[in-house]
């Protein structure tokens, strides 16, 4: 069974500082499940910042309000877990299959490629005004 052990939340404005507050989240996660080793902890954060910060620097407001940032992070005893959404955001039109770096004249690509490259399994779906990327890395405790 994959019984979830700790978990961390978030919501707030789509800014810099709330990457930042994202860092502290996980710092606290880890302190909540010390058994993570310390390569799964550092994919998975590197993941989970790389796609918070494409969201406060790419989202576009669908509304005339600003676009929120969400992230929910779960550690489970075999996997970690993250959702991270982007409420009131345009949808990106991402292709979020292509799993190869672009190439060095591409202007953008690279957040997705190295998400890809560093959990098991990456998804997306958008519902209403809501673009969600959920992140999955097996883990298994020292």
């Amino acid at each position: 069974m994959n019984e979830m052990i700790a978990s961390r939340s978030f919501r707030d404005e789509a800014i810099p500082e709330s990457v930042e507050a994202i860092h502290v989240l996980l710092d606290e996660l880890w302190a909540d499940a010390p058994f993570v080793p310390d390569m799964d902890r550092m994919t998975f954060a590197t993941a989970v910042i790389e796609a918070a910060s494409n969201i406060v620097q790419h989202a576009l407001p669908e509304f005339p309000t600003p676009v929120e940032l969400g992230v929910e992070i779960s550690v489970r005893t075999q996997s970690l877990r993250a959702e991270i959404s982007a409420f009131g955001a345009t949808d990106p039109q991402l292709d979020t299959d292509a799993k190869g770096m672009p190439g060095p004249e591409a202007e953008s690509g690279r957040g997705l490629a190295l998400i890809h490259a560093l959990v098991t399994s990456f998804t997306f779906s958008r519902e209403d005004s809501t673009n969600t990327w959920v992140l999955s890395r097996d883990s298994t405790p020292c």
